[in-house]
């Protein structure tokens, strides 16, 4: 798949076509090429995740699971929280790492787009021009990675994943069933993470 196939998947995946996802995409891409590797099929790749809970630019993460396939379902991808536009990706075989991160005139650019603007301003994504939006979004697809990031010599780092687990428990409380890696034993009761109150559930 060429990247622009992987682009219209991508704004199909993500719902809405903005300029964040993509430029998650083209982080994803430099990350991969400066470290010599593949999008990931299975977990060839782990890659954390710089964006927060709650900010402009979230998109960006949907890019970088496209590019890189590093997925939440495959669990080869962290949010870390730390609130900025930048991945660090893992090569696991080789232990092998880079960082790729916004360059900042480029964040401040965006940030201060028109587009930007009427998203402030309350205004969906879906529901802006794509004579505002499209243009921005061919910006980023087609700007130098210098213009758009700094990217970090490849650095070597022993990343150890998880190993997933096919352990089975049934919630004494629920019974629902739960895997073993989020099971708790509380007076003697096996209880999965909501029921056993160590991590409140939402409200259902």
């Amino acid at each position: 798949m060429n990247q622009k196939e992987l682009l219209e998947m991508a704004i199909k995946f993500h719902g809405h076509k903005c300029p964040a996802m993509p430029l998650g995409l083209r982080a994803g891409w430099a990350a991969m090429k400066k470290l010599g590797v593949e999008r990931a099929s299975n977990k060839e790749l782990f890659c954390y995740l710089e964006t927060g809970p709650a900010h402009a630019m979230m998109c960006f993460g949907d890019g970088v699971q496209v590019a890189t396939g590093c997925t939440y379902g495959k669990g080869n991808i962290e949010k870390l929280n730390y609130s900025k536009i930048g991945i660090i990706l893992f090569d696991v075989k080789n232990k092998k790492a880079v960082r790729v991160s916004i360059n900042p005139e480029f964040h401040k650019m965006a940030i201060g787009s028109q587009f930007v603007q009427m998203r402030k301003n309350g205004i969906e994504p879906k529901d802006i021009a794509p004579e505002i939006i499209d243009p921005l979004v061919e910006k980023v697809m087609q700007a130098s990675d210098d213009k758009l990031f700094k990217i970090s010599d490849v650095f070597d780092f022993d990343f150890k994943p998880k190993k997933s687990t096919f352990e089975l428990h049934e919630c004494e409380k629920c019974g629902e069933t739960v895997f073993a890696t989020a099971v708790r034993i509380v007076d003697g009761k096996t209880l999965c993470l909501p029921c056993s109150e160590y991590e409140k559930a939402p409200a259902v």
